[in-house]
């Protein structure tokens, strides 16, 4: 199925710029859609087939110039832990604009807040969604209002959800500041137990998946895990990127005492503790389904990743 004409919400984040460049080089046309657009024009110099569209997605009027003939939207709007109340609210807003605009599809980009504290070893699309925390029970929400509005007929919706993950642009993730302090020499920080088992996605990896979904007409109306290149030990993954640098590991460890007492002066310090059961009981993916309908994407081993990652953070830090 041709999706038709593309439209990005949420196109400066990681997510967001690495499915640019994949639509790029699928020579598609495609709207890139935020707030900024000074931060649009510098994060998209050189995409051929976009066209740089500033809206806020919170404003029904501006979401709707921005859905004004666009055929599938994939929604991957990121929020700070302290405004997660927002992802339903912006949703609503979105949904209203793509309907009155006539949108034929749209994907919404989630993550595994929604599942809750995992009942299985991996966990599949059919797990139960009983979100442990908060921010959990916003992503239901958001969730539920894309799949409600397919059952209904409004427009055909999709929710692709992925675990935490590292790579080009991913520097408001937990991953990416582990490359930062091994490149600098440095101590990193991480949240909760270290000595666990966990799971990250290539961020370039998911570009792909999110293509093939949108244009696969059947796969609408349901839910989708993209996993990593497997469960790996938090403490490996650490010590894998420092030994890509030459370095011997160096970490701390944030518990939740801590962060309870950290959250007196943070904000977001409030907000991690709650969070803490992804360490403890963490969410690894089961995404057998979308393998099986798509054979062909690409999992990036994690050493592969993790070199990858240096040499963009290199090449950054260079220019």
């Amino acid at each position: 199925m041709d999706p038709g004409r593309i439209a990005v919400f949420g196109a400066a984040g990681a997510i967001g710029r690495n499915l640019a460049d994949e639509l790029e080089r699928r020579f598609l046309r495609y709207r890139l859609v935020g707030r900024d657009r000074a931060k649009l024009d510098q994060a998209f110099a050189g995409h051929e087939h976009a066209e740089i569209f500033p809206a806020d997605v919170g404003d029904l009027r501006s979401a709707g110039a921005a859905a004004r003939d666009i055929d599938t939207i994939v929604y991957c709007v990121g929020l700070p832990y302290p405004s997660h109340a927002l992802h339903p609210v912006l949703m609503r807003t979105t949904l209203e604009a793509a309907i009155a605009m006539k949108v034929q599809r749209l994907m919404l980009v989630s993550n595994v807040y929604s599942y809750g504290i995992p009942r299985t070893v991996r966990v599949a699309e059919t797990h139960p969604r009983f979100p442990a925390a908060r921010k959990g029970a916003f992503r239901v929400e958001q969730e539920d209002l894309v799949l409600n509005a397919h059952k209904k007929g409004q427009i055909q919706g999709m929710v692709l959800r992925l675990p935490d993950f590292y790579g080009p642009y991913a520097d408001q993730g937990l991953a990416n500041p582990i490359f930062q302090a091994a490149l600098a020499g440095k101590t990193a920080n991480w949240i909760g137990p270290v000595n666990t088992k966990h799971e990250f996605v290539f961020v370039p990896d998911t570009a792909p998946a999110i293509a093939s979904l949108m244009g696969c007409a059947e796969c609408y109306g349901q839910a989708w895990n993209i996993g990593g290149a497997g469960e790996i030990n938090t403490l490996d993954f650490i010590t894998r990127v420092y030994r890509a640098v030459g370095r011997a590991p160096k970490y701390r460890v944030a518990g939740r005492t801590l962060l309870k007492a950290l959250g007196w002066f943070s904000p977001l310090m409030r907000e991690l503790p709650e969070m803490l059961y992804l360490q403890e009981t963490p969410v690894i993916l089961d995404d057998s389904r979308l393998l099986a309908a798509f054979p062909n994407l690409h999992k990036t081993p994690y050493d592969e990743g993790i070199a990858k990652t240096l040499e963009w953070m290199k090449t950054r830090i260079a220019s």
